[in-house]
């Protein structure tokens, strides 16, 4: 236990960085499709979406698993504590799938070939809003 404030102030850090790029890869997404026909524009966004998921997200996202798996190992009394640890895992689980999902469109739109539109990712931008919402209620209020 001497070492786990320590991991769990890592974990806290990694999870600002990944939530950064959830944040604000999809409004890059945004800019993307509603200014195809500005190909120099374009061609700068797609290197911000590149770098922003390949250097900051993944690493931020693997950062946080593994710092969360290294607290649960250090600390497995955490699971029996209640539903909460398994639904803020479950989340989790579905911000991973999100990230995924983002370096899909991500691949689509640098191919110019994403049929989706600006006001899709406006919309789609809101799900790590809510998935960060429930996995703080989970971790502060316990409410399982």
């Amino acid at each position: 236990m001497e070492y786990y404030t320590w991991i769990l102030a890592f974990h806290i850090m990694s999870v600002l960085s990944w939530m950064a790029m959830l944040f604000y890869l999809p409004r890059l997404f945004v800019y993307h499709s509603e200014h195809k026909e500005k190909k120099e524009f374009v061609e700068v966004v797609k290197i911000q979406e590149y770098k922003l998921y390949k250097y900051i997200g993944v690493p931020a996202m693997w950062a946080t698993v593994l710092s969360g798996i290294a607290m649960l190992l250090l600390n497995p009394s955490i699971l029996s504590s209640g539903g909460w640890m398994h639904a803020k895992i479950t989340m989790v689980i579905l911000l991973i799938a999100y990230s995924y999902s983002l370096d899909y469109f991500r691949k689509q739109l640098e191919l110019d070939i994403c049929q989706k539109s600006g006001k899709f990712f406006r919309a789609y931008n809101e799900v790590p809003t809510i998935l960060s919402i429930l996995i703080v209620i989970f971790v502060v209020v316990k409410p399982f």
